[in-house]
């Protein structure tokens, strides 16, 4: 992988929340930031990852890190190694962060977990805060004294009231570093999605060369959408982007489990506001019937789409090619046939850096503006050489068209009768249209709009 493709140095303008579980740090990010980011539920360790997002307080920008609840690993307990890591992204969100609110519930007490935690935080030079969460009235609020044993600040607040956030907000937002001026290049928002266990965050980790989400062999590791800024290359070439790894996609029939709904519906949010999403297969599994129902729901959200063949080292190392498997992805996802596979190992790097030229291609693609003339000659070309098949005495006619947006293509044609159109014939248009002008990877809706026929009595 070169080395020009770097994360995106952090801005040291960010909060961190941090505490042990269950005591309503998603819920308090989910009010600084002003929507619900992360998923709150009353299950334990539901956020694991760091979800950052930008906040506003009085005009001034700052981010927001909400992170994993801290607890002591469980020896031996196959989520052993998601506890740990849940530590480490703690770690990292104190490095990356200008203050800290540790959060604890003014309801249950002082935990010694609350103390394990604010001994970590003495070892830093940063500001820090103690939220005291749940103080739903002011009839708590005394209960918060007995947390100034950890040494900090303590303001009962309530995320689900929104009081007390102003107060510390007053006394936070002043001690970060100066506001930076805006950058003027709009990121490329890059979803990362597929089934669970293809490497979604083994492959997003790759890119940006550390342990940026936690990666285990547990299904439903990640449960959050994480959107993690990247960029490639230096100074007026680089290249921005916002990568964001999302939970693993089963069958709606196939979750019984709330904060895998809530997980699910992230991630479909994620397609809809991407400009490109890749879609991630495991190249030894081949592709599946699920795959093919995210596929689908790529399609119906017309985004710019990339099939990324994961693990392909260990594919080919028991045999696989990539043109049998290019064929199996042919066989089951027909109507994909536009998007570009490329084929690469997260594990070993291999074709990493090419994984990211292609999604710039598509995204190139997304945003083609096309020529109008040049457009209603291939069109009406494509009609002369194969006319439409007559439906009751009557066929279809195409009079004009023109380009009238990207992200998708949408093409607006002039027609005089939009029911005469037949699916295969549409069909037929749009594969003209990406044979003249390529558009790999991009949608394409033509818009129909019925006008009288300039020939009045002539079919």
């Amino acid at each position: 992988m070169a080395a020009a493709m770097a994360p995106k140095t952090p801005v040291p303008r960010a909060v961190a929340l941090v505490g042990r579980p269950n005591v309503g740090k998603s819920a308090l990010f989910n009010r600084l930031v002003g929507r619900r980011l992360s998923i709150v539920h009353e299950e334990s360790g539901v956020t694991r990852d760091r979800v950052t997002a930008e906040a506003e307080w009085q005009g001034d920008r700052f981010e927001v890190i909400d992170t994993g609840g801290l607890q002591p690993p469980a020896r031996g307990a196959p989520t052993d190694l998601i506890t740990a890591g849940i530590a480490q992204q703690v770690e990292t969100a104190i490095a990356d962060a200008a203050a800290i609110l540790l959060v604890v519930d003014i309801t249950a007490g002082l935990h010694a977990l609350d103390h394990a935690v604010a001994d970590r935080l003495r070892r830093t030079a940063l500001p820090v805060w103690i939220l005291a969460n749940k103080a739903d009235h002011e009839g708590v609020d005394t209960l918060g004294s007995e947390f100034t044993a950890l040494g900090f600040p303590v303001q009962p607040v309530s995320a689900l009231h929104n009081r007390g956030m102003d107060t510390v907000l007053s006394q936070v937002v002043p001690a970060l570093p100066a506001q930076e001026p805006e950058e003027s290049a709009v990121p490329l928002q890059v979803a990362v999605v597929g089934r669970p266990n293809v490497g979604k965050s083994s492959y997003i980790n790759r890119l940006l060369r550390n342990e940026r989400v936690i990666v285990s062999a547990v299904p439903g590791t990640t449960r959050d959408s994480i959107a993690i800024p990247f960029t490639v290359g230096h100074g007026p070439q680089a290249r921005a982007y916002t990568l964001i790894d999302t939970a693993g996609m089963r069958r709606k029939g196939k979750i019984k489990d709330t904060v895998e709904r809530f997980s699910l519906m992230r991630t479909e949010k994620s397609i809809a506001r991407a400009d490109v999403v890749l879609l991630l297969l495991d190249a030894q599994q081949g592709p599946t019937a699920m795959d093919k129902q995210i596929a689908a729901r790529i399609v119906e959200q017309q985004r710019g789409i990339v099939l990324g063949v994961n693990k392909w080292d260990l594919a080919r190392a028991g045999g696989g090619t990539q043109r049998a498997y290019t064929e199996a992805l042919s066989t089951a996802l027909p109507f994909l046939g536009f998007a570009p596979i490329v084929y690469f190992s997260a594990q070993s790097g291999y074709n990493i850096r090419r994984s990211i030229d292609v999604i710039d291609h598509v995204a190139a693609q997304v945003r083609t503006t096309l020529s109008t003339g040049l457009l209603n000659r291939v069109l009406q070309d494509a009609c002369t050489q194969r006319p439409p098949p007559a439906r009751a005495q009557r066929r279809f006619k195409l009079y004009y068209a023109t380009q009238v947006g990207t992200q998708p293509i949408r093409i607006r044609c002039f027609v005089n009768a939009p029911r005469l159109l037949p699916d295969a014939y549409r069909q037929y248009l749009v594969r003209i249209l990406r044979q003249t002008f390529g558009l790999e990877g991009a949608p394409i809706v033509l818009q129909l709009r019925g006008k009288p026929d300039p020939k009045p009595g002539r079919q």
